[in-house]
């Protein structure tokens, strides 16, 4: 293969670009230009190494009616998207039957085993080691009560490469500085981290992309041929050996313009996040359970992320869950600004929570990176690394067969 072309610039994208580039081959990037209306630049920052958990499980469908944003959760579903989330739900509940969770859950763990020390391997690439903090993450409970329950259900929950340990008082009283009053328990992953800043990693990627000689197309791609031709809106086309399909959740038209089933969502995620901070960068990232607010402190202010919203990725934002959002900042009591940047973008989810990586079978000539969940940014490098070897016609580190595209057909 000498030449690829990479559709979508998210961190996924953009890894896999620098990744193929670097291998030798010549990369042309075509993407929108648009930084925020992907997850790649609202997450939280999370290298969430011990996700090896699917969320098809039973105990969350038991669970949603709690967790639901009628009664104060964080999960939702736009009614006017119903076609689209509908039959996606009857693909999810199909994949919570016990075997095929269990099939997801050892996939998982084997592509996250990995996950952190790709990320060092990446920024040492990018001879920038400091946009990588290995200093694992919290999860704190304001309520006893909740606390002691968190923390029996977490004795019994797959870790992965990682490991916990719970918090001390010391520990707590970290807090006390920038919370209306310290947690009552809390613990402390390790093996995790965050970078300093989504976007900041995403623009060092692409820079180095195009002082290796990478090209970047700002434009969108409408359509895909089995030979590797794209077409785009502008009405150019662009011809390669290859192409990758790392579209994020815009992916699936792509993909079923090739025949190819891809029951691919958007679940949209919100933030706000303040210029405005006392939050230490010391202080690594905190999921504060109760509240369902996860807080980060990156270079540029701190990010209080939340919600899981089932439906279209061009949907407007839904203002009550930024209001939601902002009072539950204010009831933890955390210095931050009356004027906060917000956004809202979508993560590209496949019904198992498992992500879509390979080569399609009917046309050897498209590769595929998406549907990543949860897990595009904590996934970003090792997936490049595995496009990588099978653009290159290597053996990836991990066995892929568990994210064929094709287990949906």
């Amino acid at each position: 293969m000498k030449s690829i072309m990479v559709i979508g610039g998210g961190l996924v994208g953009a890894a896999c670009a620098l990744r193929l580039q670097a291998a030798g081959i010549a990369v042309t990037l075509i993407d929108p230009g648009d930084k925020r209306r992907g997850a790649s630049y609202g997450n939280a920052g999370h290298i969430g190494s011990e996700q090896v958990t699917p969320w098809s499980a039973w105990s969350n469908v038991w669970r949603a009616p709690m967790s639901s944003f009628a009664v104060g959760g964080p999960l939702d579903f736009r009614w006017s998207d119903a076609p689209l989330w509908g039959a996606w739900a009857m693909r999810f509940l199909a994949a919570c039957a016990p075997a095929r969770y269990a099939r997801g859950q050892a996939a998982l763990t084997a592509l996250l085993h990995d996950s952190m020390p790709a990320w060092v391997r990446l920024a040492d690439f990018l001879e920038q080691p400091s946009l990588v903090k290995q200093h694992g993450h919290v999860t704190a409970w304001m309520s006893p009560a909740k606390a002691d329950a968190a923390m029996a259900a977490m004795a019994r929950t797959a870790w992965g490469a990682t490991s916990y340990c719970e918090m001390t008082a010391a520990d707590l009283a970290r807090y006390e500085s920038v919370l209306a009053k310290p947690p009552c328990a809390g613990v402390l992953v390790t093996g995790t981290g965050q970078v300093s800043e989504p976007q900041a990693v995403r623009d060092a990627m692409l820079a180095a992309f195009t002082e290796r000689g990478g090209v970047v197309v700002a434009d969108t791609a409408m359509r895909i041929e089995p030979n590797g031709r794209v077409a785009l809106a502008s009405g150019r086309t662009h011809d390669g050996d290859a192409v990758l399909v790392a579209a994020g959740p815009w992916s699936r038209g792509l993909m079923e313009g090739l025949g190819v089933v891809t029951p691919l969502i958007g679940e949209r995620g919100y933030h706000l996040q303040s210029a405005e901070t006392n939050w230490p960068f010391d202080l690594p990232t905190t999921v504060f359970e109760e509240n369902f607010v996860v807080l980060s402190r990156f270079t540029n202010g701190l990010r209080s992320t939340s919600f899981l919203e089932f439906g279209s990725p061009d949907a407007p934002g839904d203002e009550r869950k930024w209001a939601l959002l902002r009072r539950r900042i204010a009831d933890l009591g955390v210095k931050f600004s009356d004027h906060p940047d917000r956004w809202v973008g979508s993560r590209p989810t496949l019904p198992d929570y498992l992500p879509a990586i390979g080569r399609l079978e009917r046309a050897p000539n498209v590769l595929y990176a998406f549907g990543h969940q949860h897990l595009g940014l904590t996934m970003a490098p090792i997936t490049s690394e595995i496009v990588c070897a099978i653009a290159t016609e290597k053996t990836p580190s991990v066995d892929v067969a568990p994210f064929r595209i094709e287990r949906f057909a």
